[in-house]
């Protein structure tokens, strides 16, 4: 079988095409990557029976754990491995190409943001900086490089320095984009608040243990109140995708067209939910070519009109909902 070109997956622009890039990739991996292979025997699912993108099934993201996972035969260019917490295992993803994440991520940054260029970025992310194989930071460091301005860099603790850097991009009216990590946003606002309507706050999730769970309104209104925001910007990403989906304001994530969300039933992982629907999210990455394109994840959200998700949380019994039986 012939490897699907992964530069093709960024010309898509249009559902027809999408569906059809999803079902050559599916028929490759499913040949090629010897842990999915694995999968979908144990399901009794035979590949060459699957017609159509709702049939494919989707891989437990627990799996990213303990299992390499690649659809070629090559040794990966990077490694992209998980913070979790002490003593936990790290999910890690071999990737045979790094250029493809650098597109996928450049690519899908600049249809929401535009050219990085002419932004000044800012990123708290201690706990993703202070170790080593993060792809948020490998995402992170390029578009800092990108954005060449003096004053564009990274923050730890900090705060001092990143409220003065913030006071002086504000004064001379510099078009700013703030990423952090959640709790570190938080951390800063209670002892920095700050005037800055015009800066863009992109939270990227996590508190890992730091602090107390909140729901997204509630975090979102201190950010809000302590930058002087009109909203709050997200980014949805994680070790075992190539690709990120972003919201502008109220939780709402929009995928590039080269990834999408499905909701499945926490209870039956071959059910598709309707949109409106909580359920499980299940993410389609066609960047993925290499590893594995269909992962089924531990968290909990629902698809609303217009092509938007919505993150709900997470599910206490996800491990189970398949992963074990390649566990055994």
């Amino acid at each position: 079988m012939v490897i699907p070109s992964a530069y093709d997956i960024f010309s898509i622009r249009h559902a027809q095409a999408f569906e059809e890039a999803c079902l050559r990739v599916f028929a490759f991996q499913a040949r090629h990557c010897a842990v999915y292979r694995a999968y979908l025997s144990l399901i009794k699912r035979d590949p060459e029976t699957i017609r159509r993108v709702e049939d494919i099934p989707f891989l437990p993201i627990e799996l990213f754990k303990h299992h390499k996972i690649m659809s070629v035969d090559q040794e990966p260019q990077i490694v992209f491995s998980s913070s979790g917490t002490t003593g936990s295992v790290q999910s890690k993803h071999y990737v045979a190409d790094v250029s493809i994440y650098e597109r996928s991520f450049r690519q899908a940054f600049a249809q929401h943001y535009g050219n990085p260029k002419d932004l000044t970025i800012l990123a708290l992310l201690p706990a993703y900086s202070e170790r080593e194989g993060s792809s948020l930071i490998y995402m992170v460091d390029a578009l800092i490089r990108e954005s060449d301005h003096p004053l564009s860099g990274y923050f730890l603790y900090n705060h001092n320095e990143l409220h003065d850097v913030l006071h002086e991009l504000k004064a001379k009216g510099t078009k700013t984009l703030l990423i952090g990590v959640t709790y570190a946003l938080l951390d800063f606002t209670e002892t920095h608040a700050i005037d800055f309507p015009e800066l863009t706050v992109m939270e990227t999730g996590g508190m890992k243990g730091r602090r107390h769970e909140m729901i997204r309104e509630e975090v979102h209104e201190r950010l809000r109140a302590g930058f002087n925001v009109p909203l709050i910007h997200s980014e949805y990403g994680m070790t075992e995708l190539l690709s990120q989906a972003y919201s502008t304001g109220q939780g709402l994530f929009r995928c590039p067209p080269w990834m999408k969300v499905v909701i499945k039933d926490t209870n039956d992982p071959f059910y598709t939910l309707p949109s409106g629907q909580t359920g499980a999210i299940n993410v389609i990455d066609l960047a993925n070519v290499y590893s594995c394109s269909f992962i089924a994840t531990k968290d909990l959200g629902k698809v609303q009109p217009g092509d938007r998700f919505e993150v709900l949380g997470r599910f206490d019994n996800s491990d189970i909902r398949g992963c074990n039986l390649l566990l055994l």
